[in-house]
């Protein structure tokens, strides 16, 4: 599956100012690409794929015309780019003399089919919209890339969960095409045992619920409140809970809002989608065609990826120059949502931009 359009069509579309991430960072770019017949990998056809995305910074190329400064960031299950705008995040990375300075850095951050403002079940095609894997969402993206951005390099691939999962494909799919690789909390074999027991928990309470309708429901289906319990069961860190909620009420207070601030968000077709996505996600076969230097971090209290496993320490040593950093749990560690918290692990992403940008060509 090469993911190329039956049609070479190609519109690049409402590329807009938006406001700045905070002081003294540059302004964001945001736009669509729209592929015209996007072929999936089932074989289903979209006549017309949007593809959202962020820009900060500009695009430099060398002598070559080969852009040396771009950073591709992919974000996680129901997320989007604009995630990766929160001081948190950007505060932490693309601020002045920080690593990912976007006055130095090309940062692209795209919203994943999908998710976001990309083309959703939500759209209005419903359970009729394309059965997507995470194959076409990374042939999405390097098309959005190459096609519609004109970037023919990149300086590093980074993604957290899904968006972890998305860049260890990135590395096997396109081996040549960056120079680095930081997937985050995720793992590079196919996703089994208790963490795919979890997704049929998500997916299954919406698709068995017949408020769903075969996906023509005019109100949420009470399935999607179970699926939520699962999402939050699955990013939840106890010792973070145990601290915001050390008392009965507490407790009770903080799951209604972390419940009723996911279901103001999440829409039921496009989670089930989302979730039912990485079902045929598996790189641990093609782990030695991976040539870019990368560092996989994990943290040790993901309920989604646990370290007693022992997954990423086996699967690492098939890496030619990978590495792997199991972050300990602490009072900052926040679980599996410790991917977006670039404070505690952007060591290591110092560290690997300084030895790759060393190999650099």
């Amino acid at each position: 599956m090469t993911g190329r359009l039956l049609l070479t069509a190609i519109v690049l579309v409402a590329f807009v100012s938006v406001p700045a991430v905070g002081q003294d960072k540059p302004g964001v770019n945001e736009g669509d690409f729209m592929l015209r017949d996007f072929r999936f990998a089932s074989g289903e056809v979209l006549p017309e794929l949007r593809l959202h995305y962020r820009t900060l910074g500009t695009p430099r190329r060398d002598a070559a015309g080969v852009v040396r400064n771009a950073v591709l960031i992919l974000h996680g299950t129901t997320g989007s780019g604009a995630g990766f705008l929160s001081e948190q995040f950007a505060g932490e990375l693309f601020g002045p003399g920080q690593l990912l300075d976007a006055g130095v850095y090309y940062i692209v951050l795209p919203d994943g089919i999908g998710h976001g403002q990309s083309s959703r079940p939500s759209d209005g095609l419903h359970a009729r919209f394309p059965h997507y894997a995470y194959a076409d969402m990374v042939t999405a993206q390097h098309r959005l890339l190459t096609e519609g951005l004109g970037v023919n390099h990149l300086r590093l691939v980074m993604g957290t969960s899904m968006g972890g999962m998305h860049t260890w494909m990135w590395g096997e799919r396109y081996p040549d095409f960056m120079d680095a690789l930081l997937p985050l909390a995720s793992l590079s074999v196919q996703i089994a045992g208790r963490n795919r027991m979890l997704r049929r928990m998500v997916i299954d309470p919406i698709r068995s619920d017949p408020e769903w309708k075969n996906g023509e429901y005019t109100s949420q289906p009470r399935g999607l409140t179970a699926a939520v319990y699962t999402l939050l069961l699955m990013s939840s860190s106890p010792l973070s809970w145990q601290t915001q909620a050390p008392t009965r009420e507490a407790s009770d207070r903080l799951f209604d809002e972390l419940v009723s601030r996911q279901l103001a968000r999440l829409d039921a077709n496009d989670m089930l989608y989302a979730f039912d996505a990485s079902r045929d996600y598996d790189p641990a076969p093609g782990l030695e065609r991976i040539l870019a230097p990368l560092v996989a971090i994990n943290s040790a209290d993901d309920q989604v990826n646990p370290p007693e496993l022992g997954i990423l320490e086996r699967e690492i040593r098939r890496v030619q120059r990978g590495e792997y950093v199991l972050l300990p749990i602490s009072e900052k560690t926040r679980g599996h949502g410790t991917h977006s918290l670039p404070a505690l692990w952007k060591e290591h992403l110092a560290r690997l931009l300084e030895v790759s940008g060393r190999e650099r060509p």
